[in-house]
């Protein structure tokens, strides 16, 4: 069994702009937990399943939290879901799109592919502020993670 970082939130998210106004979001939230950065779903998957420059477990802890835009260069947030769930030792960690498409047939097939959230992004600032104290209200507050995989 793999320990998860019950502190660490993994954000897939190319945007340097959408990352961030979340990171403000979080302070101002009053967030304390670590956000680690990967920008493509290939560099998600590499950090997740301890490849390439994320092969230490000790340097690179699974994620209490994973939250995942959908339009990445490379694989796809799609990919990455769908890879995750498929796995059995990370289709536990709970994954949060957040995007800025509300398309119903995004939303559907994200949930259909196992997503344990959709949340659209924001456009006003306040606005993001309000939907991470939310997330991190119900996810770390609230819900119970699970401390192994």
């Amino acid at each position: 069994m793999r320990s998860v970082d019950l502190t660490k939130i993994l954000f897939v998210e190319d945007s340097e702009e959408d990352f961030l106004t979340v990171k403000r979001a979080f302070k101002q939230a009053g967030v304390k937990n670590s956000i680690y950065r990967v920008k493509t779903g290939d560099e998600a998957l590499d950090y997740l399943f301890n490849k390439g420059k994320y092969e230490s477990e000790d340097d690179y802890p699974k994620p209490a939290l994973i939250l995942l835009d959908l339009n990445l260069p490379g694989l796809s947030g799609r990919d990455v879901l769908q890879a995750l769930k498929k796995d059995s030792s990370l289709k536990k960690i709970p994954v949060i799109i957040l995007t800025t498409s509300n398309d119903e047939k995004d939303v559907d097939a994200c949930y259909r592919d196992g997503a344990n959230s959709y949340m659209q992004k924001p456009v006003e600032f306040q606005g993001f502020v309000e939907a991470i104290s939310r997330l991190q209200d119900y996810w770390f507050e609230i819900s119970i993670l699970p401390k192994e995989l």
